[in-house]
């Protein structure tokens, strides 16, 4: 079913009920549409994954995204106790079925590496090129995280026929005829809706002042890296992997951040490219965050050889220089930026309120 776009008498006399539960109806109805294919597509694949998942996943994805952060940024307006459940399993089907592509994404990422740093093409020589211990840590990594996916799979498997899915299942069922709102909802759309889509904007801005953005301002500057060795030797590699997590942490909070920014554009029926591309940003940082990671845990598997340890921590060091370039990148685009909701608001519509933009295309 397509969704008319409001004309603009009606949007000035909707009550936020009536577009939040416009934006809902909509986005259950792909749940469960898209919910059997996905559901399909996992079963079909005997855990070979693609990079990019099938449709029917990449549409489940989208609408569990979607109700989430409506839920989250619109939350007020909603019997609490039921929103607050409703975000707790759909952050688990969505968890469950990142993880397998993940993985995959993880391996042509790490090897592309390995391949390109140990290659000889005419753009030029790798700096592992010749290595005697390429071959091997490409080996390692590869065994590793076939081994990592084909566990995702099986896991993804088993929870897709589990009742707490046909509950999940159930519950966006009932979304689509009736959600439990407030009294609240019973104002006008923009009253109610827009201060807490500022609210949304507020928190996005709050939480990208707090980045380090002088020092990323230079592209492939490897700053973190430089602060990664100052971790004195004797305290060992868990605290050097906690002194990343915490650098990285603010980053995956402000993708999260920029993420509930847009739907709540898109509930306001504003465009909002350029914030897919800052979360497109964000995403790059975050597989080269986590690719790192499997580096360097690779580099600590038992008795392998110092020549395989070293050049995984050559890959280690690339996927974390990738992490600083995405950062300029970001430290790039934000600037330019409106500061808060008022700004995006003076774009003209898309199509209304209520009306969500065409869904990107990867």
């Amino acid at each position: 079913m397509t969704e008319a776009p409001m004309t603009a008498q009606a949007a000035s006399t909707a009550t936020a009920g009536d577009i939040l539960s416009r934006q809902l109806t909509a986005q259950a109805g792909a749940f469960l549409r898209a919910l059997p294919l996905a559901v399909g597509e996992v079963g079909a694949r005997p855990g070979s994954a693609a990079a990019v998942p099938a449709s029917g996943t990449v549409d489940l994805l989208r609408a569990v995204r979607r109700i989430s952060g409506l839920l989250h940024t619109f939350g007020a307006v909603f019997e609490q106790a039921w929103a607050q459940e409703s975000r707790t399993e759909l952050r688990w089907l969505l968890n469950l079925l990142a993880l397998e592509p993940g993985y995959v994404r993880r391996s042509a990422r790490l090897l592309g590496a390995v391949d390109s740093l140990s290659g000889t093409d005419p753009e030029g020589t790798g700096m592992l090129a010749g290595h005697a211990g390429a071959p091997k840590a490409r080996a390692l990594l590869d065994r590793q995280l076939t081994l990592a996916r084909t566990r995702a799979h099986s896991t993804v498997l088993q929870e897709l026929r589990s009742a707490r899915l046909h509950a999940l299942a159930d519950r966006m069922t009932l979304l689509v005829g009736e959600a439990p709102l407030l009294e609240a909802a019973g104002g006008r759309a923009a009253a109610v809706l827009l201060p807490q889509a500022a609210a949304a904007f507020t928190a996005l801005a709050a939480s990208a002042q707090q980045l380090p953005l002088q020092r990323a301002a230079t592209p492939y500057g490897g700053d973190g890296l430089r602060r990664l060795g100052a971790v004195p030797v004797a305290r060992g590699a868990a605290d050097a992997d906690t002194a990343l997590a915490a650098d990285d942490a603010p980053w995956s909070r402000l993708r999260i951040l920029v993420k509930r920014a847009r739907y709540a554009l898109e509930v306001c029926g504003r465009p909002s490219v350029e914030l897919d591309e800052l979360d497109a940003v964000l995403g790059r940082h975050q597989e080269a965050a986590d690719a790192a990671v499997t580096a360097a845990t690779a580099a600590r598997t038992p008795r392998i050889t110092p020549a395989t340890a070293y050049v995984l921590g050559v890959v280690h060091a690339d996927q974390r220089l990738e992490v600083e370039a995405a950062r300029y990148a970001f430290g790039r685009r934000w600037p330019e930026l409106p500061p808060g909701l008022d700004g995006w608001l003076e774009i003209p519509p898309a199509e209304g309120w209520g009306h969500s933009p065409a869904p990107r295309t990867a």
